[in-house]
């Protein structure tokens, strides 16, 4: 399987700042070419890259004000191995975090999923997120976690990741979300996905079912959005004027939603 992603950033910068962009893939992707360039007002500037868990790649960039154009682009070839299961991960993905208040839903999922465990708890909580909540864009703000996204039923990928996290967490299972590039999404955008941990390795779960799972590419890995932001930015305020996502693949897959789903 091959697969092409790029994405484009233009940016206006109000002082000088520092910025981190989480953008590349990560470190286990088997990478044909790649390309990373950040233009300040037409001069190329430099950038750190620090690896965080999981083989996230962050870039980190000094800036001045002015008028950044950031574009990556990457041609993934082959399917990556998934990443190793620390046990550290066991402990930490089970805890709440600030979007996925597992303590405030452990009633519901109590409720709605007692006495499901392994795959057959995947579907069912991937199938009850589809079904609870509409895709809507603009529906939820940046603040909200997955309790408020439960109130208004609404929401776009990271929301419905959220509250599938929030879930399996409050039945024990240790969950986490993952932004990716996704081949077949529509809208084209960056994407955010569900994993969980169950019989012994960790599997997707999308409950927008917008893309299919076996052509997702891994950007970043952690607790909820908090850790996953294609940017972050520091001391000085700054604009996104324009962000365009591609993700390609040679041979678009069908995802049967019956399957457990390893991504790599």
């Amino acid at each position: 399987m091959q697969r092409n992603v790029t994405s484009h950033l233009e940016l206006e910068i109000r002082g000088r700042t520092k910025i981190v962009f989480s953008v590349a893939v990560a470190q286990n992707n088997l990478l044909g070419a790649e390309s990373l360039s950040f233009v300040l007002d037409g001069v190329e500037v430099g950038s750190k890259e620090i690896i965080d868990r999981h083989g996230t790649r962050l870039h980190q960039v000094i800036a001045t004000p002015g008028a950044m154009v950031v574009d990556y682009a990457a041609e993934i070839v082959g399917t990556s191995l998934p990443i190793y299961s620390e046990d550290i991960e066991q402990i930490s993905y089970l805890r709440q975090s600030r979007y996925c208040e597992s303590d405030v839903l452990t009633p519901t999922a109590r409720a709605e999923f007692s006495g499901l465990v392994g795959h057959e708890l995947l579907a069912a909580v991937s199938s009850w997120v589809g079904t609870k909540l509409r895709y809507l864009r603009g529906s939820s703000r940046s603040t909200d976690g997955a309790v408020h996204t439960l109130l208004l039923r609404a929401g776009v990928c990271r929301d419905f990741a959220h509250v599938a996290i929030a879930l399996l967490r409050a039945l024990g299972i240790p969950a986490r979300m993952v932004s990716v590039y996704a081949p077949g999404l529509t809208p084209m955008d960056f994407h955010a996905v569900c994993e969980a941990y169950v019989d012994g390795s960790w599997h997707l779960i999308d409950a927008t079912g917008l893309a299919p799972r076996q052509s997702l590419v891994r950007i970043a890995t952690g607790r909820d959005a908090a850790d996953v932001a294609f940017l972050t930015n520091h001391w000085a305020d700054l604009i996104l004027r324009k962000l365009t996502v591609t993700a390609m693949v040679d041979e678009l897959p069908v995802d049967d939603t019956r399957q457990l789903v390893a991504l790599g």
